[in-house]
This record gives structure tokens, C-alpha cells and sequence, in this order.
């Protein structure tokens, strides 16, 4: 019995430490510490568990903590209007209906980026783009486009990472994130997946935090190359207007 109890104080502390986040967009360990009257060996603890399992992120270059990306899973069936992912949706089915491809809104979550919203085409062939879905942080226009806009502590932390393929740290890999940068925009052309291609772009908030990335992705021999650098105009207005929204 006194396992469960400990188990359950834990928990509490746990939930405690989330909860300080309703009054702050990011806080420090001390500073966390400090809400919920706990020891900072504690704390560490308890954040290190909820970071593994993506309830808050760590700012290596700042050691600040704010919430992680599975608080946006476990709210995907809520209705809150400050919720990005609903936020923004009005606005990504207008640019699905003038650009008639699926619209599809990734954020990072560590080594992965997470598909948080979508809009399926309306056409017969289209990209079917499931909500929720993990993909790999180093192929993809999203994914080029998460990691040449991150911070650069970030991106010398992610292309450092154990886990990061040898083949993305090379010369021509590191060039492509230049590219992206200077464009303002990725595309790529069946990288993770056989017939497909996307255009991707940065939402950045009021701050110039990047936020999210805004994808377009259709089948490849209707998503040309052509067809991608004539849809990028649009794509990055949308992803301005958006980022007018956040706060």
C-alpha cells in the first residue's frame, strides 16, 4: 500500500509541474521548483520522466522548459480555440481549396515530427494524411524545414544526435538546409515515400519562434517540381497569415 501511495504522490507531482505551465509559456527548473514546493533534485526527476514521454521540452541552449507536443495528442478530441491545430484549420481548408492538394500541419517532437492537423484533397488521387502520425525528422520537405528554421543550438543538437543517419550529416545534406533557409521553403520528391512529393514552409508566432511547418503533398506526377515553386507564393502567405494568428 505504501508503493501505490508513493506512486500516486508522483503522479500528483507530476501533474503539478504541467499545471504550472497555465501561468507561463516556459519556466526554469528553479523556477518550477519554486511553484510546487518541491526539492529541485526532485523536480529534475519528475521533468526528465514527462520529457520522455513528450509532456515538456527541454531548451538545451536556455535549460527552460515549456510544454511538449503529446499534450497537443491527448487534446485532439477537445474543442479549445487556442489550440493551433484548430486554430489554423479554417485556414489551411481555404488553402486546400485554392490549391486542390492536401494540407497537412507537422511539429517537432524530439528526433520526429508529428502530424497535428490535416485537410485531404478533394481529388480522386490524392494524399492520405493521418492525423497523429510519427515520421522521421531527417527526410521530407517538412522536415528540412523544422530543422533548417530551428534554432541553431537545435540544429547542431539534432545533426549531432546518436540517432541522426550518417548520411544527413554530410556536405550536400547541410547545403540543402541552406537552401531551404535562403528560399524560405523545402520541397521533396519521393524522399520517405514512392510517388509522392511536398512543399513545405515555416509558421512562425508574433514572437519569430517557429512554430509548426505548413506541407503540401500530392502524388508526384501531379505535384511536379514546376507545380511546387508555382504553389510556394501561396503556401508561404498562408503560413504568414497563420503565424499572425499564434500568439
Amino acid at each position: 500500500m505504501e508503493d501505490g501511495k508513493l506512486t500516486v504522490r508522483a503522479v500528483e507531482r507530476a501533474l503539478d509541474i504541467l499545471l504550472c505551465f497555465t501561468q507561463a509559456e516556459d519556466l526554469s527548473l528553479t523556477e518550477i521548483a519554486s511553484r510546487v514546493e518541491l526539492h529541485k533534485s526532485t523536480v529534475h526527476r519528475l521533468l526528465a520522466s514527462l520529457e520522455g514521454k513528450g509532456f515538456v521540452i527541454r531548451d538545451p541552449a536556455s535549460e527552460r522548459y515549456r510544454l511538449g507536443f503529446s499534450v497537443w495528442e491527448l487534446s485532439a478530441n477537445l474543442t479549445h480555440t487556442d489550440d493551433p491545430a484548430l486554430l489554423l484549420l479554417p485556414e489551411m481548408e481555404r488553402l486546400r481549396d485554392v490549391l486542390g492538394e492536401t494540407v497537412s500541419l507537422y511539429v517537432r517532437d524530439g528526433m520526429e515530427r508529428v502530424r497535428v492537423q490535416a485537410v485531404q484533397s478533394n481529388q480522386a488521387i490524392r494524399r492520405v494524411a493521418p492525423i497523429g502520425a510519427r515520421l522521421p525528422l531527417y527526410v521530407g520537405a517538412s522536415s528540412k524545414v523544422l530543422v533548417a528554421f530551428a534554432e541553431h543550438a537545435e540544429q547542431e543538437a539534432l545533426l549531432s544526435h546518436a540517432t541522426w543517419p550518417a548520411s544527413s550529416r554530410n556536405e550536400a545534406y547541410q547545403q540543402q538546409l541552406r537552401e531551404v533557409h535562403e528560399l524560405g521553403y523545402a520541397t521533396s520528391v519521393e524522399e520517405r515515400e514512392p510517388g509522392a512529393a511536398a512543399v513545405s514552409a515555416p509558421i512562425f508566432d508574433r514572437s519569430h519562434r517557429l512554430v509548426a511547418a505548413l506541407a503540401l503533398s500530392g502524388p508526384s506526377n501531379r505535384l511536379t517540381v514546376e507545380m511546387m515553386k508555382e504553389h510556394a507564393p501561396a503556401l508561404l502567405e498562408a503560413a504568414r497569415r497563420m503565424g499572425k494568428m499564434l500568439k
